[in-house]
């Protein structure tokens, strides 16, 4: 056996097949009983002309039916798409044409949207439709309901020998601008994201049946809140499937739903994204609310800031819960990770991590930083990296270089190392403001200003000014019944950023704007800004 996703996956089946692997929306799933569906549709896509290397999108919210899927399409070598169910019309016609889909696995919700573009995608020939009691119409005539295409498949794991050089691409966010396909080989992605190397003492795995023998001791149940559409959920469900432990997904966010879960399923861990998904939260367990949570013992927060004032509220409530920071990009995969315990928040702009894997920061001149220096560089990381972007080879070359010999990629992710040789994660390059020629990263001020009394939640970017090119621009939604202006949000922040730091300009409005992973929509800010006056 190679390190191939699918193959990891069928071992883990092999050696649990009873026990419970998936909850979603109230259904449940084997180990056993997941295979043999996912060989199902594997046979019935394999029918329909889908072979090694074919895309195929997946367009649903978090469900059985989507993890499903992925195993389906991975058995037969061939490539899932994830598939942003937020992205209007033109968003959707850029993706499908990008990602030469061949096949679509989609929720009926959605049909409408495919049905519209449908004659403009001449490589896609079969589609597959989720029930969901939306009533929407099937998006072509010839659409598969998703059941009939199981009953029609075969539950026999009788497919073709697989490679670890076989393909899986993860198209990115697009938070700033369109959404990019991230090309792994499913070797160097198990690496990068897929708990090949061991957090804590930085080893590699180096047979992939050690995999399964992770999970002989005991199973540990995970809770990923974000979405499947989005990277880190997705090797929060395919990492742990490889040792045998037990996940639970949600469709939607909501609080409640999460605390009554963790409570009624017995959940040991948790995965945010940052204040936007930890805040609320925390926010709406009450004393009075009578969860059971002694099940819980670990939040891992991934893709956005975790401030330590939630951290510590989260303490609070669970003195002995364990919390680890993790940064990385869809593009390097997880860079570094931290474990954290309580009366041990302390951070800087930025989490700051301990490095995992072949991650460097560089500076201007590619040479690496010097720890302690205060220089300020880009995270890189060689080794276990993509092959490039999808049908991109203009970003490519732009992101992925060599230095000396060795291949690098560096997404933009700008960073400090201190003497102890941790790394400060400081922000992505393609939200900086530029203010006067000086750098200033939005994380370092979103966090500042979320810790104001009476903000919920903030996102901060930059408004264009004559004299200094950008100055900071602070949108705000408040809480309920109470109030801001900016010179108090001044006051307020001088004792946490630079004076050039502070916000020049503040937006008030009801709710922020974010992707459903919780990561914030900066072209959604900047409109809001070269829109709307500012608040005085």
């Amino acid at each position: 056996m190679q390190f191939n996703l699918a193959d990891l996956f069928e071992a883990a089946v092999d050696a649990y097949p009873e026990r419970e692997y998936l909850i979603a929306n109230g259904v449940r799933r084997t180990y056993a009983e997941m295979e043999a569906r996912a060989n199902r549709l594997a046979h019935h896509l394999s029918d329909a002309g889908v072979g090694p290397g074919d895309h195929v999108g997946i367009y649903a919210y978090n469900s059985v039916e989507w993890v499903e899927t992925a195993w389906a399409v991975f058995k037969l070598r061939a490539i899932w798409i994830n598939i942003n169910y937020r992205y209007v019309e033109e968003e959707l016609r850029y993706l499908f044409g990008n990602a030469d889909l061949k096949a679509l696995v989609l929720q009926r919700e959605f049909a409408p949207r495919v049905a519209a573009l449908f004659d403009e995608l001449p490589t896609l020939h079969h589609l597959v439709v989720i029930e969901d009691g939306s009533g929407e119409e099937n998006p072509t005539t010839d659409s598969v309901l998703y059941e009939d295409a199981m009953a029609g498949g075969s539950p026999l794991r009788d497919f073709a020998p697989r490679s670890e050089e076989d393909l899986y691409i993860l198209y990115t966010g697009g938070t700033t601008g369109m959404p990019k396909g991230v090309v792994w080989q499913h070797r160097d992605v198990f690496y990068a994201l897929g708990g090949g190397v061991d957090p804590t003492t930085n080893t590699r795995v180096l047979d992939p049946s050690e995999m399964v023998g992770k999970g002989a001791g005991g199973v540990i149940t995970h809770l990923p809140i974000a979405p499947l559409m989005h990277g880190a959920t997705q090797w929060a469900v395919m990492g742990r499937s490889f040792v045998g432990d037990r996940i639970v997904l949600m469709d939607k966010f909501n609080p409640d739903d999460v605390w009554t879960l963790i409570q009624n399923e017995k959940v040991n861990s948790v995965m945010v994204t940052g204040d936007a998904m930890a805040k609320p939260l925390i926010e709406s367990l009450s004393d009075d609310s009578g969860y059971d949570l002694s099940s819980l013992f670990a939040v891992v927060s991934s893709a956005a800031l975790f401030s330590a004032p939630v951290k510590d509220e989260f303490f609070k409530r669970f003195p002995d819960l364990f919390i680890t920071d993790a940064i990385g990009s869809s593009e390097s995969g997880n860079n570094g990770m931290t474990m954290i315990s309580k009366d041990n928040t302390a951070m800087k702009s930025g989490p700051t991590v301990s490095i995992l894997g072949d991650t460097v920061v560089f500076d201007e001149d590619l040479i690496p930083v010097v720890p302690g220096s205060g220089v300020i560089g880009k995270i890189a990381r060689s080794g276990d990296i993509p092959v490039g972007y999808y049908n991109d080879p203009v970003k490519t070359a732009e992101v992925f270089f060599e230095v000396e010999g060795t291949r690098y990629v560096m997404p933009g992710d700008f960073a400090t190392i201190e003497t102890d040789g941790s790394v400060t994660l400081l922000g992505r390059g393609s939200v900086v403001i530029n203010s006067g020629g000086e750098k200033i990263f939005p994380e370092e001020v979103e966090s500042a200003v979320r810790s104001h009394p009476d903000v919920f939640d903030a996102i901060v970017v930059g408004a264009p000014d004559e004299r200094w090119g950008q100055t900071v621009a602070a949108i705000v939604a408040l809480r309920e019944e109470h109030s801001l202006n900016l010179a108090a949000l001044q006051d307020y922040c001088r004792n946490k950023v630079a004076g050039y730091k502070l916000p020049r300009r503040l937006f008030v409005v009801d709710t922020i704007q974010r992707s459903p992973s919780g990561k914030p929509d900066y072209r959604w800010a900047t409109t809001i800004v070269e829109t709307l006056e500012p608040h005085v």
